[in-house]
């Protein structure tokens, strides 16, 4: 609560301010008095080869007042002697010009800071200018004002080709970071991240503490790290204090959330048993009557003959009791409803301070993060907290040293069901049928509840986690030679701790009045503890010697690094809960105890280079090379050196380059090369590893331990290899107001760690796997930025925009698979190919049966007959049989490529706006192509897959039927192998999108307010996230969210199935920004 009121508090004390302003009034008018009395000053402005400019806007910083040039660059203004003229235009340098006479004359000069900027690069900075490498930069502009749970949420489709897509919503989620497609078939590997130089966890990181994200793309950029950066770096640095400045800044947010898909499922009980009547039957040739739905509700004819007559006569009892006692249901029951939220609160809060005396500065921040959870019980609280501490102190002229310390708590409550599974959506979908209400006339659960939202009103099951980050980095910093020659250094240590208690008790229901049961299964009765320890030492030191010598420009830097991993985990399982409120595994009998552990070590060591060279700031050269060592492969592999070159061109640099500068400010070619290597196995992939186990043979009163034969350990295994080549192309124009960047590139993955060749059985184990697949990825990204501005109502209305597109495609060149199994992979393949039928409509008659190819391997019925109203499918082959003939590339029968799941053309465009200090800023990402098909276990097909699922609103009428042959499913039969597991052209879905990720509102109050309220800055804003999506998947069902399609919740074992994840939030937010 004490949280809570922080917003309310902010606004409350600036009241009085407001409050007073009728006081004030005649302070205004005696401005304008002044203003009548003023002198009105002349002038023009022009460029420094004497071209007039146009639309610059010049403003009395005195009186506020603002006016533009015209064509002829001349303007006029009302002014005094001595105050203060502000001339601004965007593409050049701003200047402050005082007034000392009624005509003034203005040079403006090129605006070169894009030029200028600094990028963060593998230890240390560059200029944009003088980059040969593909590196982008973004700044905390990407967080502020949004609520998330986590920075690499923030950080979806802000750069291009950097790939964040997380598993689901559920806010603990930290999504693994792509850069430039599919990385390795074989261990896999992810960008590698680093926080201020140093390996680190961005879902850790509070968001208002980053100054920059720097995303290192080719090898020429990240070959320095080796084979940590195969495949990308991303580079996080932190705030530190602004110099000679003391400050304190509060902000805070709070939002409103929801779910942006939420599936619509019908509710009325008798329309739900009636189409699952129809389903069962009809799969099972229309020769069989259920006698349950599913395992939780009896089914008879005669009941739903009478569930019938009660909703014709308007009977609204939706419980009664049989002869025996028993409840018979006709509900009419919203599981989902009843389960969720409609909204639900979230609020962040973050403070910090900083100080910077010259010798001396500090930043200390601190924020919380709460989530009230989604779940209208049980529900998935979540809360974060972070601290950061850093101090750096200048010892003397050559010596500073550093201190950076941050830590990061985060607990969350995971609920989830504990009579089958765990996964309440997948429950929900087998159990939660609407004709069985949650609770009987005695308060008591229904079957069908104890199974799904009724273990959640329990209030019992769960999961709750605890995640503490604790990361400490000291560091030194030299300087000789006039700040020619700098050594630095530094060492970290980061402890991180992850412990997991998961309860799972029975939960008490009723099927008959005045008799209680308890939904005990294999599954439940139990407490599940999990202890994860990683105990980490990294540390670095280098030094760098840079030097001009007339057109010559110098730089060079060599240095050593060591990292240690140690992880260390336990895991026990107890039975036998001693009550219903355990939450400590003393508190369980162990009639069965189970208690495994785990343990890994690892060492890198690294000696790294680079060499800059630059002659007259247009030809750059770079090397970069390191030398790495891993205790994860065998002696004789354990050392590799990966070395990159890349070249840069500045063409607008050159004598014969003789376009205007305020055309074209700068246009730069790059180039690079380079070769990196994959350490990302496990730490004792090439020793023998034993499996101990206990017997379950009872010999000499006991049950005695045994080992397994380990498997057959990989013969020379070694470094996965990338090779990446990169041209790319730099474009400053319109005085620096357009900004263009391309590259194009090519990686070849060598060597990846896969399964080896397929040995006879007389071999007598599993293949080995070892380096035996290749692959190339290729890919462009492209970005394009414009901003200016003008004059409107006498004052600078300005704004950009700017758009990203990227794609990629990954080519298997090398694999194991002699036979061109299409189950696996294979050469010649592209990654994310989806293989099924042809279809040709849906069959009308019988006599189109019978003149179509045999569909015996196909089957929409229990028995494999085809019925009018089933799916029809295309003979390709012409064999006169549907079949996938040896499911082999040279045998595909009558299968193609219909579509591929990768994303294709991701793409992205923001657009900001600010005038009269009101902002406003909107952030678009989406896909341009996708296919995607719905899995086997899906809601998309409802009653089609089993017939007691729940019925999708939009499946009503959208089927065959005799009156209704262009219904877009077939016939209505459940069970229905011939759509849910044979992919086919008729039900791939288009699922390409738009997304409005994030659009603000605000409003930064001007100084003549923050003054009086003594305050530095106030801002109010309203922002919202994810508020709007458009898809063509969206034309057929908005039940699932096109940007949230992956199988299911990765936390659950069991249940899964596309939709059965938690679903990405949309928010409403109010924030408010104090700086002190």
């Amino acid at each position: 609560m004490r949280k809570t009121l922080i917003v309310s508090l902010a606004l409350c004390l600036s009241y009085p301010s407001w409050a007073n302003v009728d006081l004030r009034l005649a302070e205004p008018f005696k401005a304008i008095g002044s203003e009548l009395r003023q002198s009105t000053i002349r002038g023009v402005v022009k460029d420094k080869d004497g071209n007039p400019l146009s639309s610059v806007t010049i403003t009395n910083l005195t009186t506020q007042k603002s006016t533009s040039t015209n064509d002829n660059g001349e303007f006029e203004i009302e002014a005094n002697q001595g105050q203060q003229l502000r001339i601004s235009y965007l593409g050049f340098e701003a200047q402050n010009v005082t007034v000392t006479s009624s005509n003034v004359q203005i040079t403006l000069s090129p605006d070169d800071t894009n030029l200028e900027e600094v990028i963060v690069v593998g230890y240390g900075t560059q200029k944009k200018a003088n980059l040969t490498g593909a590196v982008d930069q973004v700044g905390p502009e990407v967080f502020e004002g949004r609520v998330l749970a986590n920075a690499s949420q923030m950080l979806q489709g802000a750069v291009p080709n950097l790939n964040i897509v997380p598993a689901d919503g559920k806010p603990t989620r930290n999504p693994s970071f792509n850069i430039r497609g599919t990385t390795s078939i074989g261990q896999g590997g992810s960008a590698l991240i680093l926080i201020d130089g140093v390996e680190g966890d961005p879902s850790s990181l509070n968001p208002n503490d980053i100054e920059s994200v720097s995303v290192l793309k080719d090898a020429s950029s990240s070959a320095i790290y080796g084979s940590r950066g195969t495949f990308g770096v991303v580079l996080i640095t932190t705030k530190s204090a602004k110099a000679d400045r003391t400050s304190i800044t509060y902000s805070g947010n709070a939002s409103f959330q929801k779910p942006i898909a939420r599936p619509d499922f019908i509710t009325d009980g008798y329309t739900y048993a009636s189409h699952f009547f129809t389903a069962y039957n009809a799969w099972n040739n229309y020769s069989s009557i259920p006698s349950k739905l599913n395992k939780t509700q009896i089914f008879t004819m005669e009941w739903l003959e009478e569930f019938k007559r009660r909703k014709e006569q308007g009977i609204t009892e939706e419980v009664t009791v049989d002869e025996k006692g028993n409840y018979v249901y006709y509900g009419n029951e919203d599981y989902y409803g009843t389960l969720i939220k409609d909204n639900t609160f979230v609020q962040d809060h973050n403070l910090s301070i900083s100080g910077n005396s010259g010798r001396f500065d500090y930043y200390l921040s601190g924020r919380t993060y709460d989530y009230n959870g989604m779940y209208n019980y049980n529900t998935d609280n979540y809360n974060t907290y972070n601290t950061r501490a850093k101090a750096g102190m200048q010892v003397n002229d050559w010596l500073r040293i550093t201190n950076n310390i941050d830590y990061s708590f985060a607990k969350y409550w995971d609920p989830s069901t504990a009579g089958e599974g765990g996964n309440i959506w997948r429950n929900i979908a087998d159990e939660g049928h609407p004709s069985s209400p949650i609770f009987n006339p005695d308060g008591s659960f229904s079957f069908s509840a104890a199974y799904t939202v009724g273990d959640f009103i329990y209030g019992k099951n769960g999961t709750g986690t605890k995640n503490a980050d604790l990361r400490n980095t000291t560091a030194f910093e030299t300087k000789f030679l006039d700040n020619s020659l700098r050594i630095k250094g530094d060492f970290t240590f980061r402890n991180r701790d992850f412990n997991s208690t998961r309860v799972r008790v029975p939960v008490p229901y009723s099927v008959a009045e005045g008799k209680m049961l308890k939904l005990e299964t294999s599954m439940n009765n139990n407490i599940y503890l999990v202890d994860q320890q990683w105990r980490y030492l990294f540390g670095n030191l280098y030094g760098e010697y840079e030097k001009t010598i007339g057109d010559h420009y110098f730089k060079g830097l060599l240095g050593y690094n060591y990292e240690q991993r140690v992880y260390e985990s336990d895991y026990i399982t107890k039975t036998g809960l001693l009550t219903e409120d355990v939450d400590n595994i003393n508190l369980a009998l162990g009639q069965n105890t189970t208690a495994t552990a785990g343990y890994n070590k690892y060492r890198n060591i690294g000696v790294f280079m680079r060499a800059n060279y630059i002659y007259k700031d247009r030809y750059l050269f770079e090397f970069n090379g390191r030398y790495d060592g891993s205790s994860k492969f065998p002696i004789n592999e354990q050392w590799a050196f990966f070395p990159s070159a890349s070249v840069g061109w500045r063409i607008s640099e050159e004598p014969f380059f003789e376009v205007d500068k305020s055309a074209i400010s700068d246009l730069k070619l790059r180039a690079s090369y380079g070769s990196l290597g994959n350490g990302n196995i496990d730490p004792y992939a090439f020793m023998d590893q034993y499996s101990i186990s206990i017997s379950n043979r009872v010999i000499g009163g006991v049950k005695n331990p045994y080992t397994e034969v380990p498997v057959v350990i990989p013969n020379n295994l070694t470094w996965e290899t990338a090779r990446t080549a990169n041209i790319g192309l730099d474009l400053s124009a319109i005085n620096n107001k357009l900004t263009f960047t391309a590259d194009f590139y090519q990686r070849k993955t060598l060597n990846m760690y896969t399964v080896g060749m397929t040995l006879p059985d007389v071999f007598g184990a599993a293949s080995p796997k070892g380096n035996y697949a290749d692959m190339t990825t290729q890919g462009f990204e492209l970005s394009l930025g414009y901003r200016d501005s003008f004059e409107a109502s006498g004052s600078p209305f300005n704004w950009s925009v700017k758009g990203t597109l990227a794609d990629y495609v990954s080519t298997i060149d090398r694999y194991n698979n002699e036979t061109g199994n299409l189950s696996d992979y294979y050469i010649g393949q592209t990654l994310g190919e989806i293989w099924g039928y042809e279809t040709q409509g849906l069959f009308q008659n019988q006599a189109e049966i019978d003149a179509a190819a045999t569909q015996s391997l196909i089957k929409s019925s229990n028995s494999g007959k085809i019925y009018p109203g089933d799916v029809r499918f295309a003979d390709l082959d012409g064999s006169g049989v549907i079949d996938y003939g040896t499911n082999t590339l040279n045998d595909h029968g009558d299968k193609r490529i219909i579509g591929n799941k990768e994303p294709r053309y991701i793409y992205s465009f923001n657009l900001n706006l600010d005038w009269k200090n009101v902002y406003i800023s909107s952030f678009f990402q989406g896909v341009g192509k996708q296919q995607w098909y719905p899995g086997n276990e899906s809601i998309f097909w409802g009653q089609y897959n089993r017939p007691y699922n729940n019925l999708p609103s939009w499946h009503v009428d959208n089927y065959w039927t005799e009156d209704n042959p262009n219904g877009y499913f077939p016939r209505y039969a459940g069970y229905n192998e011939s759509i849910k597991v044979n992919p086919q052209t008729r039900f791939l879905q288009n699922i390409s999108y738009l997304r409005m990720k994030n659009l603000q509102i605000g409003y930064n109050f001007p100084s003549s307010i923050t003054s009086k309220l003594k305050v530095q800055s106030l801002r109010i804003g309203l922002s919202g996230e994810n508020l709007f999506t458009w898809s063509p998947f969206y034309k057929r069902t908005k039940d699932l969210d096109v940007g949230n399609l992956r199988p299911s919740d990765p936390d659950i074992s069991t249940g899964h199935g596309d939709g059965f994840n938690y679903p990405v939030m949309k928010s409403y937010s109010f924030n408010l920004s104090i700086g002190l």
